[in-house]
C-alpha cells in the first residue's frame, strides 16, 4: 500500500458526499482516504495500490484542483 497526499479544493463536507462513490470506488477493499478541511491545503490522504493521476481525474472532472504533494 501507499499512502498518497493531495492538495485540493474542496472545502465543504457536502463536497465529500459527493466524492464519497467515486473515490470509494478507487480504494481497493482494504484501501482507505479522508479528507482534512481544517488543514490550508484541504487534504486529501488515501492509503491504496491505485496511481496518483486516477485520484486527481476524479475530482478533476468534478471541478476540483488537486495536486499531489510530494
Amino acid at each position: 500500500m501507499t499512502v498518497l497526499v493531495f492538495k485540493t479544493t474542496v472545502v465543504k463536507n457536502n463536497q465529500i458526499r459527493h466524492l464519497r462513490p467515486l473515490l470509494n470506488r478507487l480504494v481497493e477493499p482494504e484501501g482507505r482516504w479522508n479528507f482534512d478541511l481544517e488543514d490550508c491545503d484541504n487534504i486529501l490522504r488515501v492509503e491504496t495500490r491505485q496511481q496518483p493521476s486516477q485520484f486527481a481525474s476524479v475530482l478533476q472532472k468534478h471541478g476540483f484542483d488537486c495536486e499531489e504533494l510530494q
